[in-house]
């Protein structure tokens, strides 16, 4: 592969063996220049051994790292124009935000005229201009964020490696600081990459992101692509909320198929048109929330309910939360079922209440059955 300077980072074939243990399985992926790249995966399944490999602490058993297109194996971490946010901020609290900030630019030998200007312009650019004297404790959660992030960028990296940096945050100031994230990565125009196990981080900043599991990468796409058009039972079940049903195709072509649960019951999924399920085989039906829509039985409106897929049961519970309320469904064979559903206050579903799920089969994703997932 030729240098390719449009792309900030470069793995190639990279892995990472711990004895017999294979943590990090020939990975590949690049990152354009100026983007917010995420790397998603349950604990334990290799995204921080591999951005440790990334920042230089670790070395590759196998494959290549490049950084503006320049491989860096053998290169040491402060030789690597690479800084990295950890999720315990590690500010010096004997200093002031000043001087955190400044300290990697005196160990630069950068003249102090030139310290003072970059460290006013880069707390310029945090929205925080006021703050150089403040002591580390006087700093809010979300101060502190942004001051780890500033002493990092003071430095004009060439990548910005995120581990867990919201993770010792409170629910609320984590919400917040998704945004200032996004808005703070625009604002620099400087590579991300974050790693964390919650979806809704990556998913809300991310221009792309990588789903990883047991030390491979199952998809990498846009957040859209993955919530709609997971590639993988693993990734559709980790990525968004769903429904899962396990089963085995009875009828199947390039259109889709039929499925019988392991309840007994019908069920229709839609194909892509690039693969026909094998009848006979075993396959994971995913269905988000949203698609269901729960029917009060005996209700005029089930003729309106579009769908070929239709299951009773009684609403189990009710979940409120504003515009993302939800209802719990239990069939007749015991399993719940979720359902999306507008709450008003008026009218709505009760504990006990008949009900019909009805939804498309063209919002049943189906993946065969590969006891992963």
């Amino acid at each position: 592969m030729t240098d390719n300077p449009s792309y900030d980072l470069e793995c190639l074939d990279v892995s990472k063996n711990f004895g017999s243990i294979r943590a990090v399985k020939d990975v590949s992926f690049d990152i354009p220049s100026g983007s917010f790249f995420s790397i998603l995966g349950p604990s334990g399944c290799g995204k921080t051994t591999l951005m440790r490999m990334i920042a230089g602490f670790e070395d590759p058993s196998g494959g290549d790292i490049r950084i503006k297109g320049k491989s860096v194996l053998g290169t040491p971490p402060n030789k690597r124009n690479v800084k990295m946010v950890f999720q315990h901020l590690a500010l010096f609290p004997m200093m002031n935000v000043y001087e955190n900030i400044a300290y990697g630019l005196r160990c630069n030998g950068v003249g102090n005229a030139e310290i003072k200007r970059k460290v006013h312009d880069v707390l310029e650019r945090i929205a925080l201009p006021d703050v150089a004297e403040r002591e580390i404790h006087q700093l809010s959660g979300g101060q502190k964020q942004r001051i780890a992030i500033a002493r990092c960028m003071v430095l004009d990296p060439d990548v910005l490696l995120l581990d867990e940096p919201l993770g010792a945050l409170d629910l609320k100031l984590r919400e917040a600081m998704k945004i200032e994230l996004k808005l703070l990565q625009h604002q620099f125009n400087t590579t991300f990459v974050y790693i964390t196990h919650d979806q809704s981080e990556a998913l809300v900043m991310s221009d792309n992101v990588a789903i990883m599991n047991q030390g491979e990468f199952e998809q990498i796409g846009t957040p859209q692509e993955l919530y709609h058009h997971p590639s993988t039972a693993f990734v559709a079940s980790f990525v968004g909320d769903s429904n899962r049903w396990s089963g085995v195709v009875k009828s199947s072509d390039s259109t889709g198929g039929k499925v019988e649960t392991e309840q007994g019951l019908p069920m229709s999924f839609s194909s892509a048109g690039e693969k026909t399920m094998q009848e006979g085989s075993r396959v994971n039906i995913f269905v988000r929330p949203e698609f269901i829509r729960t029917v009060r039985a005996g209700g005029g409106d089930l003729q309106d309910a579009a769908g070929e897929n239709r299951m009773d049961g009684i609403v189990d519970s009710l979940l409120f939360n504003g515009a993302n309320s939800r209802v719990l469904v239990r069939t007749g064979s015991g399993e719940l079922v979720e359902s999306d559903v507008t709450l008003t206050g008026e009218n709505d579903l009760k504990p006990g209440e008949d009900v019909h799920l009805v939804w498309s089969s063209k919002q049943s994703m189906c993946f065969a059955d590969q006891g992963k997932a």
